[in-house]
């Protein structure tokens, strides 16, 4: 059986509408930041923003023409990003930390729009790690973002915007912002890059995830020149809420063995899905657009042994084809989040060259006076909150770019009681991709 999905009319020919886009040949200096932000809550839009900041539009004279994209939202591309989430993820747990939580889309919206400005080697280097050239990025990346369902219960917002400095050291090339703005239809930002363009950004981040993540800059640093934010937020009811009844207060044991109160929802679903390590469920949001896959692993084997099992290719499997019989099921209320830097991570995956002052090849940004634009940081940041009505998620991705050197009876029913740590998903159940992955080492004590 295939993972439930439901029709969307927008899978066709993207329908970018034209932004307002007039582009000077900006210059700056020393670095820049490549930035994701994702959040959650309803969705206020960006035309609330009118008036309220201080940066200067610069799309306000002239329309960059849209780029129609046609991607296959079920295809390779989809396979390839499950692939490189699950890699990203595995890599991410080998640091020990308790409730990890990764947003692979948020990141990955972040780091394809960076790819852009890559040439030669560095570029080869970031396409092995994607697991497909950045033109077929794009083109997956638009469709995608063209074709979210969207409803008052259940919703995943994705916005984009660049924010250039006002200065005159570094040349940043028309036909990378232009791919920016056609491809994920990205406003364009100029502002001095001082305390008030800091006010802006996070004012930004903030009205795109509904005050989930107010603040995403505590400084601009002197030799900034270029943020690059996609704006990521999910907000879903249960498509079966929880009522009082079906909650009672019952013992966690976290990771180490100490055990904590916590309240669990109990709920019969009819989704299971078991692996040779594993067993689990997938519960549905509102209109089936998107599910949360949760994922026991066989007593004596932690969540990261678990994980290390794992490929990108056996995890779709396991998703696509969950078995229709029913299953009893206890999940803990809990709230996480989760701040990490992935340079180690993306380079251990092989994209090396990238955050080498001496390697990078970036050049498809612009170029500097101080030196070649190389990452310096990719700062992530995740939140979830998940309760008896559904789910709030949220993310932040920071590419930071300087400059310089530096077979079961149908009948028969399962059980999956959540009282120790498990991995779990939130997915797109029509592309099947990876929106949140993330382990609950320990949830919320009562």
């Amino acid at each position: 059986m295939k993972l439930r999905t439901i029709p969307r009319k927008a899978i066709k020919h993207a329908t970018i509408p034209p932004a307002k886009r007039s582009l000077e040949r900006i210059s700056s200096a020393v670095l820049a930041f490549f930035l994701a932000v994702s959040g959650t809550g309803s969705l206020s839009g960006c035309g609330s923003l009118q008036g309220r900041l201080e940066a200067r539009d610069l799309l306000a004279d002239k329309d960059y023409p849209a780029i129609q994209t046609n991607a296959d939202l079920t295809g390779s591309g989809a396979d390839a990003i499950m692939d490189f989430s699950v890699r990203m993820f595995q890599e991410e747990l080998t640091k020990g930390k308790a409730n990890t939580l990764l947003s692979p889309v948020s990141a990955l919206y972040a780091l394809s729009m960076t790819a852009n400005g890559a040439r030669n080697h560095t570029l080869a280097q970031m396409e092995e790690v994607f697991g497909m050239p950045v033109g077929e990025l794009n083109e997956y990346l638009s469709s995608y973002l063209q074709a979210l369902p969207s409803s008052e219960k259940s919703r995943l917002h994705l916005a984009d915007s660049l924010w250039l400095k006002d200065s005159e050291e570094l040349q940043i090339n028309e036909e990378f912002l232009q791919t920016a703005a056609g491809y994920y239809d990205a406003s364009v930002y100029q502002a001095a890059f001082d305390d008030q363009t800091m006010e802006d950004i996070n004012l930004w981040v903030k009205d795109h995830t509904n005050g989930m993540i107010p603040e995403i800059l505590s400084e601009i640093p002197e030799d900034a020149v270029l943020y690059l934010i996609n704006a990521l937020s999910f907000d879903a009811e249960w498509a079966d809420p929880y009522i009082e009844q079906a909650c009672s207060e019952d013992l966690f044991t976290c990771e180490g063995g100490d055990t904590i109160n916590a309240v669990f929802m109990h709920s019969q679903e009819h989704q299971y899905l078991e692996s040779e390590h594993a067993t689990g469920f997938l519960k549905y949001y509102h209109n089936a657009d998107y599910a949360f896959a949760a994922l026991l692993p066989e007593e004596d084997m932690t969540v990261s042994e678990y994980a290390d099992t794992l490929t990108g290719e056996t995890l779709l499997e396991l998703l696509r084809q969950p078995q229709d019989i029913p299953v009893n099921v206890s999940l803990p209320k809990f709230e996480t989040e989760c701040s990490t830097e992935l340079s180690d991570v993306l380079k251990s995956m092989g994209m090396t060259d990238a955050f080498d002052s001496s390697a990078a090849d970036l050049s498809g940004m612009g170029s500097s006076q101080d030196g070649p634009l190389y990452i310096s940081k990719v700062l992530h940041k995740t939140f979830l909150t998940l309760d008896e009505q559904g789910t709030k998620a949220g993310a932040a991705t920071a590419v930071e770019i300087e400059s310089g050197s530096s077979a079961d009876d149908p009948q028969e029913q399962k059980e999956v009681i959540l009282n120790r740590p498990f991995l779990y998903l939130i997915i797109d159940c029509t592309a099947n991709l990876p929106l949140f992955i993330g382990t609950a080492d320990t949830v919320t004590e009562i």
